[in-house]
C-alpha cells in the first residue's frame, strides 16, 4: 500500500473514534511509530522480515511472532498472506510500527482457523518491520571517511586487516571487532568471506571508512547464521581498512626529499645511521629514533634488520628523506611482534639517513685551495699550526678551533690527532684549505665520544686522561673553564658512536720535524770532531752550559733542527742527560755518541 493512502486510513480511523464504525471496507492502518529516515519502503514483490502479536477486539491473543522466537519472513503482496496484511504491511519503513485491523474478509472470512480464530473474526495485529530487501538489490555502499591519498585499493587476491561493527537493518548488532580489540584479518576473492564482503572491500584504500549494506543472498541466506543472523536478514556492516597487502607485494619507496648532489648511494655492506618513525599504515606510531634521540646505526644488505629494510634502504643518498613501505612477509609476518605491530602488518617507515659508510672507506681529501708554488708539505713528525671546523654530514656543528684564541697544534704522526684527521693533514702546503670526509674506523669509533673517553680531532693524546677527569667536575665549575684542552673535551661529548665526520681544515703554519725517538738532527753531516766543537773552553768535559751554549749555535746558524712543539730548554737538557750516562753533570768524550751510532751498536748487539 502507498504512503498516501496509509495517511488517509488513518484519518479514517481517526474519524471514526470511538463509535462502532459497522462493517469495515478494508484494512484500518495506524502508523504509531515512523523512524525519522526511512530509506526504503516496503512494495509489492519484496521479501520481509517482521515481528508481530495478533489479538481479538477484546486483547485476547491468538498468535505472536515474539513467543515463537522468530521473525516472519515472506514476500509482501503476492497473495502468501491473508489479504489483509499484504495490504497492512505495504509502505512500510525498516523499524516502523503500526497497528492494523484487519476485517473478516481481508482475513480469515466466515471460515476461520478451526480452534484459533473463530469465523467471521476482526483481527488486531501490531507489527513491527525489520528488514525489506529484493531479489533484485545489488550491494549498497556508503563511503563515510576517506584518506587525502590513496596510492592503491583493495583488490582481489589481497589480504586485508579490517575492524567493523556488524549490525541487521534494523540495527541490532550482531559483531563487532572492536570488542575483539583485534582486527579482522582475511584474503579478499577467494571465498573465505561472504560474497557481500568480498565485493564491498574491493576498491578501499586503507584508512577509508564504510558503509556496506549486505542482502541476505550475498550473506547468510535461508539459513542464517548461528542465532544471532536470522534466516533471510540483511546485514550492515561499518567497516574501517586498516591495512592491506598482497602476498606478492615488495617493498615500496616514496622518495620524499632528495639531495640535489649525492656523490655516493648506499650499497650492500655500507654501514647506515638514519633517523625514523615507524607507522602502521592507519597512522599508529609503533616506534621511532627520534623519542630516543639517537639514530638507528646498522649494516645494510646483511640480515641485521627486517628484509624489507634492508632493501629499502638500497640506493640512499646521505641526507636523503624517503618513505619504505614494508608488506609483513618482509617484516614480522603473521605474528607481529610485541603489543605494538600486530601480525599481518604493513609497516611504514620515514626515514632520514644522517650518514653511511663503509668499513673499507678511506678518508676522503677534497683540496679546496692550494696555494701556487708550493714546495713544501706536510710529513708525519712535522709539527704544524692549523684551524679546523668539525660537523656531522648533516651539518651539526660539534667543534671549531675558531672557538679558541689561537690554531691546533699539533706533531703528525705521534697518535696525537684521529688517524683519519691525521691522514688528511699530509701533504699539505702552508695556506692550503681542505675538505675531508672522515669514515668512525678512522675517526671516533663505534663509541664516538661520549663519556669523555674519546680525544676530539686535533687535540693531545695526552688529554685521554684530563678529559675523563675534568668530567667529574660540577656543572658550575665547568662554567668557568676556559682553557681550550677542556673546552674541547666537553665538545667531544657531542660525537655520536659510527658517526662520519667533515672537517674544513687550513694549515697555518708547518715545522719540519724530527724522526722519531730523536731530539735533535743536523741538516747535514754532524762535524767529524763533534767533542772537540762542543768542549768549548778545550778542558776535556763539556759541562751543560757549554752543550746548551753549541746546540743553540747549530739551530741559530741554520745546521740543525730541535724537536718541534716543546720547549728548547727542556729538549736539550733532555740531550744533554742522555748523554751525561753517569750523571756527574759532565759529558767526557767516551759519553758522547750520536743518535745514529748508538742505533747501530744496538743492532750489532742484537746481531
Amino acid at each position: 500500500m502507498a504512503a498516501g493512502s496509509a495517511a488517509l486510513l488513518l484519518s479514517l480511523l481517526g474519524a471514526l473514534g470511538l463509535s462502532d464504525p459497522g462493517p469495515l471496507e478494508d484494512v484500518v492502518i495506524e502508523r504509531y511509530y515512523i523512524p525519522k529516515v526511512c530509506l526504503r519502503e516496503a512494495q509489492m514483490g519484496d521479501f520481509i522480515r517482521y515481528h508481530y502479536n495478533g489479538t481479538f477486539k477484546d486483547g485476547k491473543k491468538f498468535d505472536s511472532s515474539y513467543d515463537r522466537g522468530a521473525t516472519v519472513a515472506g514476500v509482501v503482496g503476492v497473495g502468501r498472506l491473508i489479504t489483509g496484511m499484504d495490504r497492512g504491511l505495504q509502505g512500510m519503513c525498516v523499524n516502523e510500527r503500526r497497528h492494523l485491523i484487519v476485517p473478516p474478509h481481508l482475513g480469515y472470512g466466515s471460515i476461520g482457523v478451526a480452534g484459533l480464530i473463530p469465523p467471521d473474526a476482526t483481527l488486531y495485529f501490531d507489527v513491527v518491520m525489520l528488514d525489506i530487501w529484493n531479489k533484485d538489490d545489488k550491494l549498497q555502499i556508503t563511503t563515510l571517511a576517506k584518506p587525502e591519498h590513496c596510492n592503491r585499493t583493495v583488490e582481489n587476491s589481497d589480504f586485508v586487516r579490517y575492524h567493523y561493527n556488524g549490525t541487521l537493518l534494523d540495527g541490532t548488532p550482531f559483531d563487532s571487532s572492536y570488542s575483539k580489540d583485534s582486527t579482522y584479518d582475511t584474503y579478499v576473492g577467494t571465498g573465505w568471506l561472504i560474497k557481500g564482503m568480498d565485493q564491498g572491500l574491493l576498491g578501499m584504500c586503507a584508512g577509508e571508512k564504510r558503509s556496506i549494506i549486505i542482502p541476505p543472498f550475498l550473506a547468510y541466506g535461508e539459513k542464517g547464521y548461528g542465532t544471532v543472523i536470522p534466516p533471510q536478514a540483511s546485514l550492515v556492516f561499518t567497516v574501517l581498512l586498516v591495512d592491506f597487502h598482497n602476498p606478492k607485494d615488495g617493498v615500496s619507496l616514496e622518495h620524499l626529499e632528495v639531495p640535489a648532489s649525492c656523490r655516493r648511494r648506499a650499497v650492500t655492506g655500507d654501514f647506515v645511521r638514519y633517523h625514523y618513525n615507524g607507522t602502521l599504515m592507519d597512522g599508529t606510531l609503533f616506534d621511532s629514533s627520534y623519542s630516543r634521540n639517537q639514530t638507528y646505526n646498522t649494516y645494510i644488505g646483511k640480515g641485521y634488520i627486517i628484509p624489507g629494510m634492508d632493501q629499502g634502504l638500497q640506493g640512499v643518498c646521505i641526507g636523503e628523506r624517503r618513505r619504505v613501505v614494508v608488506p609483513p612477509h618482509l617484516a614480522y609476518g603473521e605474528n607481529g611482534v610485541g603489543n605494538k605491530i600486530p601480525g599481518s602488518a604493513v609497516l611504514i617507515f620515514d626515514v632520514h639517513i644522517i650518514d653511511f659508510h663503509n668499513p673499507d672507506d678511506p678518508v676522503e681529501i677534497e683540496t679546496v685551495h692550494r696555494p701556487e708554488g708550493c714546495n713544501v708539505t706536510t710529513r708525519d713528525r712535522d709539527f704544524i699550526r692549523y684551524h679546523y671546523n668539525c660537523s656531522l654530514l648533516d651539518g651539526t656543528r660539534l667543534f671549531s678551533s675558531h672557538d679558541y684564541e689561537k690554531p691546533q697544534e699539533v706533531t703528525l704522526g705521534a697518535n696525537k690527532v684521529i688517524e683519519g684527521l691525521n691522514s688528511g693533514l699530509l701533504g699539505m702546503c702552508v695556506g692550503e684549505r681542505r675538505v675531508l670526509i672522515v669514515p668512525p674506523h678512522l675517526g671516533h669509533g663505534e663509541s664516538g665520544g661520549r663519556d669523555g673517553t674519546a680525544v676530539p680531532a686535533g687535540l693531545s693524546g695526552t688529554l685521554r686522561g684530563s678529559c675523563t677527569s675534568l668530567g667529574k667536575l660540577s656543572l658550575l665549575r665547568r662554567a668557568f673553564l676556559s682553557s681550550p684542552a677542556a673546552l674541547a673535551c666537553f665538545s667531544a661529548r657531542g660525537v655520536p658512536g659510527s658517526a662520519v665526520l667533515r672537517f674544513e681544515v687550513e694549515l697555518i703554519s708547518l715545522e719540519e720535524g724530527v724522526p722519531e725517538g730523536y731530539l735533535f738532527i743536523w741538516h747535514g753531516d754532524p762535524p767529524e770532531n763533534l767533542f772537540e766543537q762542543m768542549d768549548l773552553n778545550k778542558d776535556g768535559q763539556i759541562p751543560a752550559d757549554e752543550f746548551s751554549t753549541f746546540i743553540k749555535t747549530q739551530v741559530a746558524e741554520g745546521k740543525g733542527r730541535l724537536m718541534p712543539s716543546s720547549d728548547p730548554e727542556k729538549v736539550i737538557a733532555d740531550m744533554f742527560g742522555n748523554q751525561d750516562r753517569n750523571q756527574d753533570g759532565r759529558i767526557t768524550a767516551e759519553e758522547l755518541k750520536l743518535k745514529s751510532d748508538e742505533d747501530r751498536e744496538k743492532v750489532h748487539e742484537e746481531l
